[in-house]
């Protein structure tokens, strides 16, 4: 029995250790990645532990010889400074002493996290056939600022609008939903189902699921949710909208009178106060026009078709958006898959507009 000196656990002792028994080899390929403050440091573990049990491994910082100990990789150390660049080398201990420290990483630098303000709108509803009732709009999801770490990917995808019904399907569609990361926006309900900020508005028949004293469903996903109005004969009514119900449908048959969508929601994340997600107008008997679709890029609903004609369809949902707002100082990367733009600099911030797709997005 041989007698050495630890000093692995930062603590110096003489304890006993089987002549056989050497110190590990070094942990091999180091890499950090950089949070707020911080690293994740990772690395491959010793391939020769000496004869013993590799107790922990432990990193060290270049510059700053900061260290933090684990078990096993990845190992976070904290207490770095945001805007320094920085080195890492790892020792792996055993019950005869500590390893040659490893290769130095590559250099990361740790950034503050990036406070991000979000507006998340999935697409409208799709309106059906010969006098439906309009589509719901999308569901509007408003966060105030959260804090997010600079050079990770989060999921965007933006919604589309709900199809419009046709001559053979004369019901529409529930819009897509969106996402911003862990944010989902539903989409819109068609003609009397739920769906996001808003559930359709009912129409005449029953294959729309109508009822002339029916009130289309409130909406049931993640957003603002009112209901539908209320139908009567030859008029459907308005698919509920991010701010209010729709509108009942009024009068007889072959009598002018589809109930107004309901009332979307303001948000001037943009800068500028923008009304969104509101429902589609319901059809009627005397409206020979063609119904109008939801504007893109507001989550509105789709009208209701009209009733001179069964080919007179509906009309389509309008598709989503996600708004990000985020201090000047920081750069988004708007990655493959996805279309949207990022502004100049306005008051102290930025924002991106994506208006379609699905892929990440991230910040430096």
């Amino acid at each position: 029995m041989a007698l050495n000196i630890i000093p692995s656990a930062g603590v110096t002792g003489i304890v006993p250790v089987d002549s056989n028994i050497s110190v590990p080899n070094a942990p091999t390929s180091v890499s950090g990645t950089v949070a707020d403050a911080q690293s994740s440091v990772s690395f491959v573990a010793s391939t020769d532990n000496g004869g013993s049990t590799i107790l922990g491994y432990t990193v060290i910082s270049s510059p700053g010889s900061i260290k933090k100990s684990g078990t096993t990789s990845p190992i976070v150390i904290t207490g770095l400074t945001n805007g320094t660049a920085y080195t890492f080398t790892v020792k792996a201990h055993n019950i005869a002493g500590s390893s040659a420290a490893s290769s130095a990483s590559s250099s990361v630098t740790p950034v503050g996290v990036v406070a991000v303000e979000s507006l998340v709108i999935a697409g409208g509803g799709g309106a059906g056939a010969n006098r439906s009732g309009g589509g719901g709009a999308g569901g509007l999801v408003e966060r105030a600022s959260t804090n997010l770490n600079p050079g990770t990917n989060y999921t965007v995808t933006v919604g589309a609008g709900g199809a419009a019904a046709n001559v053979t399907n004369d019901v529409g569609n529930n819009g897509s939903n969106s996402v911003f990361s862990d944010i989902t926006a539903v989409g819109g309900g068609f003609s009397g189902t739920a769906g996001g900020s808003g559930g359709g508005g009912f129409g005449q028949y029953t294959n729309r699921a109508a009822g002339a004293a029916t009130q289309g469903n409130s909406g049931s996903g993640t957003g603002y949710g009112f209901a539908g109005g209320r139908a009567t004969a030859g008029s459907g009514s308005g698919g509920g909208g991010a701010g209010g119900v729709g509108g009942n449908g009024s009068g007889s048959d072959n009598t002018a009178g589809g109930g107004n969508g309901g009332a979307g929601r303001a948000n001037s994340i943009t800068g500028t106060s923008v009304t969104y997600a509101a429902g589609g107008r319901g059809g009627h008997s005397d409206d020979s026009g063609t119904p109008a679709n939801g504007t893109a890029n507001t989550g509105n609903g789709g009208a209701g078709g009209s009733g001179q004609t069964i080919s007179f369809i509906g009309a389509s949902g309008g598709s989503g958006v996600v708004i990000l707002k985020y201090p000047d100082t920081k750069t988004i990367t708007i990655g493959a898959g996805l279309t949207g733009t990022e502004s100049a600099a306005s008051g102290g911030y930025k924002r991106a507009t994506i208006t379609a797709g699905t892929g990440n997005v991230s910040w430096a």
